[in-house]
């Protein structure tokens, strides 16, 4: 076989959207990049492990080590799963990356189906869409950022009931799945990785209307999802519960319609689930999400926490800057200073 060269392209997402906690997420035009390189050489050469640069978002912090590097760990444990021990010799992986780390815009999502997607086209494995999910979905083990990052648009996920076997094989630690290459790892050490059962996560592609923007309001600190989630009650009252429901099913709905309904969809992007218990994580968070509203400022259409935190999305169909600057001097009277990004709804990964 020839050298050969492809482009895998991932895009941000964000999750939730409101009411939709751990169900529904976005896929957003930021885009993590992976350009690979796969020379041509002879099974009798020496082998060379692959070589990893990295440019954009994260980059200082990022391992350059295939067995560190969280993207290029996943692609070995799809390589693992098909009984091929390792990656092809002298490969080579150029990554650009501009999805922010720990803003609640879906970089480790990203990540994870970028590795799923680079161990399918490694190993000419041609596995259906559905099938790269399930190995996403052994990482990564919520579904709303990897669906929408892998098949993008408004996506609404599930992860199925399944039975005592497949539930016990869905839910070996991530450790066992992702294990920690020791630095005298050779080439056998973590062999037999668990293969994922089938069918763990199912989708539904909603309707969007090609009229609304994402404002991505992006605060100049981390917040990982582990933290945000720390703070989540373990019970919710049926009141909190059914007002959640309400809104959710309207959302989904109202946000595929032309022209959509500022009203309607405001109240519709609501949320007594997670937001109101994060809030003490993004200082700033309530008086922007309550201040900010489309009678304030025309086109607004609604406005939520992005995934976790500390990013706010919102949607709108115009008066994006006056949204983004009056963002910008909430948060700056806690000291704290954003970015902002415009950002289309996009479709989902690309192999070229």
């Amino acid at each position: 076989m020839g050298a050969r060269t492809f482009t895998i392209k991932v895009p941000a997402t964000s999750a939730n959207i409101g009411p939709g906690f751990d169900v529904v997420g976005l896929s957003l035009s930021l885009y993590l990049t992976l350009r690979v390189l796969q020379p041509d050489r002879s099974s009798d050469q020496p082998y060379i492990p692959p070589l990893l640069k990295y440019t954009g978002e994260g980059a200082e912090e990022v391992p350059l080590d295939a067995y560190k590097n969280l993207t290029t760990r996943v692609a070995l444990y799809v390589l693992r799963c098909h009984d091929i021990r390792s990656f092809p010799s002298a490969l080579e992986i150029h990554v650009d990356n501009e999805i922010p780390f720990g803003r609640g815009l879906g970089s480790s999502g990203a990540a994870v189906i970028a590795g799923v997607l680079l161990g399918n086209e490694l190993g000419g494995l041609k596995l259906s869409k559905e099938r790269l999910l399930d190995f996403a979905l052994m990482v990564e083990r919520h579904p709303d950022n990897v669906t929408a990052a892998l098949v993008g648009g408004f996506v609404g996920s599930y992860l199925r009931e399944l039975d005592a076997a497949a539930t016990e094989a869905a839910s070996v630690p991530l450790s066992e799945v992702l294990p920690e290459y020791p630095p005298d790892a050779g080439e056998d050490w973590g062999l037999n990785p668990p293969l994922p059962p089938l069918g763990i996560g199912h989708y539904v592609r909603f309707g969007w209307s090609e009229s609304i923007k994402a404002v991505a309001i992006i605060p100049r600190f981390e917040l990982s999802t582990a933290t945000a989630r720390e703070v989540l009650p373990l019970e919710y009252s049926r009141k909190d519960l059914v007002f959640n429901l309400q809104r959710l099913a309207v959302l989904t709905t109202a946000l595929g319609q032309s022209p959509p309904d500022p009203e309607l969809i405001y109240e519709a992007m609501k949320d007594r689930v997670h937001q109101p218990y994060r809030k003490k994580l993004i200082p700033g968070l309530p008086e922007v999400t309550s201040t900010i509203t489309p009678t304030t400022h025309p086109g607004l259409l609604g406005i939520c926490l992005s995934g976790a935190g500390p990013t706010i999305l919102a949607l709108a169909t115009h008066g994006f800057e006056a949204i983004a600057e009056d963002a910008r001097a909430i948060f700056k009277k806690t000291d704290v200073d954003i970015d902002w990004k415009l950002l289309n709804v996009v479709g989902g990964s690309v192999v070229e």
